[in-house]
């Protein structure tokens, strides 16, 4: 802010930047990590129910209505026969004819493990929190909202029992016409940083930015052929010049209609995925957060806009946003501890299903796997071999374009 009390993006709202079409270019790289990731989470969240039920079981039928809300493309049942490693199938002991399934002593020693990494990772899981709380209008969610997002956040899975009571300076429960929210109790100063800005805090570009004489420019990882092209160059270009906006500002004084709000846009939809374990999330989710974030309400066009920033995939009938920055030839670069323990939760998965037709997996369950931390990676080409149809900016993007038709 200058002595005249102006901020120095306020001044350059508009920049008349010229937009381009783009077309939508398949990532099957990105789309073989959620393709694979989507059925981890779905493991681990049948994991966590079983291990959250009374009765240490769960009921084929109690399940049966699951497929949707785990993202699953297959019946829950026939899923949880899948994985042989994690999940013991039983007769109930008064219906025998009902499947039950408990946890394999393996799934037991593997939900341990992650317990201890939640443990011992607690202050990061709370910088996430208070970050993604921070973004927010009302320095508020609903717990229904975080609970959809935990599994990406890596927060524990009951979080509001096991995690927030041991930070009570810094979080609140809230309660608002009959909705729990956990809500702020300070504003941690030392928290309102972005991860673009900490990417370049050593460089002169940082100094530069923080005595308002410069821009940050968003990382870009062009779909094959679309950096080389001179209007989609210029385009970027012009978009980078802008002033970037912290999530963590006060946009309310920004123009909703003009180019700079677009870019703080970006940069808000950039600081989430950042705080997300895999560098992605459901574009449903986000939806459900948009006016808490003060968000344009057809803001998922941003996704298929900037190519260069986020990758916009329709791999098991859901849309997922990646970040692209976060992955190298198809692995994370920089993976956290709870990522780690998550492959080698897959990898348990995968023997189960390879060896489970050959008689070569125990009867309970056990895997020897489960020890070795070195885990083989599947390799996959990085990038894209198919284009759609124009996206978001055309009239025919009914399912992927937000309030398109």
């Amino acid at each position: 802010m200058n002595k005249n009390g102006v901020i120095p993006w306020m001044r350059q709202q508009w920049r008349g930047i010229v937009k381009v079409r783009l077309k939508w270019v398949k990532n099957r790289s990105l789309d073989h990590v959620i393709d694979k990731e989507t059925d981890l989470k779905a493991a681990c969240l049948l994991k966590d129910a079983i291990n959250r039920s009374s009765t240490a079981f769960l009921t084929a039928k109690s399940v049966a209505d699951w497929q949707k809300l785990l993202g699953l493309t297959v019946p829950v049942l026939r899923f949880l026969r899948r994985y042989p490693t994690l999940f013991q199938e039983f007769p109930h002991p008064r219906w025998p004819s009902l499947p039950c399934f408990r946890l394999t002593d393996t799934a037991l020693f593997l939900h341990s493990q992650e317990l201890a990494i939640h443990q011992a990772h607690q202050n990061n899981a709370v910088e996430r929190l208070s970050k993604l709380l921070m973004m927010t209008r009302s320095r508020a969610l609903s717990l229904y909202s975080l609970h959809s997002l935990k599994w990406d956040l890596g927060l524990p899975d009951s979080f509001e029992k096991t995690l927030v009571p041991n930070f009570p300076n810094d979080f609140q429960f809230v309660k608002s016409n009959g909705v729990v929210s956990l809500k702020l109790a300070r504003w941690p100063e030392e928290f309102a940083v972005s991860a673009l800005q900490q990417k370049n805090e050593c460089g002169t570009h940082y100094r530069e930015f923080k005595r308002g004489q410069s821009a940050l420019a968003f990382p870009m990882k062009f779909p094959r052929g679309y950096g080389a092209q001179k209007k989609v160059r210029t385009w970027m270009e012009e978009f980078q010049k802008l002033p970037y906006v912290s999530p963590y500002a006060d946009s309310s004084k920004i123009d909703p209609n003009s180019d700079l709000m677009e870019k703080r846009v970006v940069g808000v939809l950039h600081e989430l995925l950042s705080l997300t374990l895999h560098k992605k999330t459901k574009r449903n989710y986000l939806r459900s957060l948009r006016e808490e974030l003060n968000l344009p309400h057809k803001f998922t066009r941003i996704f298929t806009r900037y190519p260069g920033i986020f990758y916009l995939s329709l791999k098991c009938k859901t849309t997922t946003i990646t970040l692209r920055e976060g992955y190298q030839s198809g692995k994370l670069v920089d993976p956290h501890p709870l990522v780690r323990h998550r492959d080698k939760f897959y990898r348990v998965m995968q023997t189960g299903l390879l060896y489970r037709g050959d008689g070569s997996l125990n009867h309970d369950g056990n895997n020897p796997l489960v020890e070795n931390d070195e885990l083989r990676s599947e390799e996959s080409g990085e990038e894209e071999v198919e284009t759609s149809d124009e996206l978001c900016e055309g009239e025919s993007s009914d399912e992927l374009c937000e309030g398109e038709e």
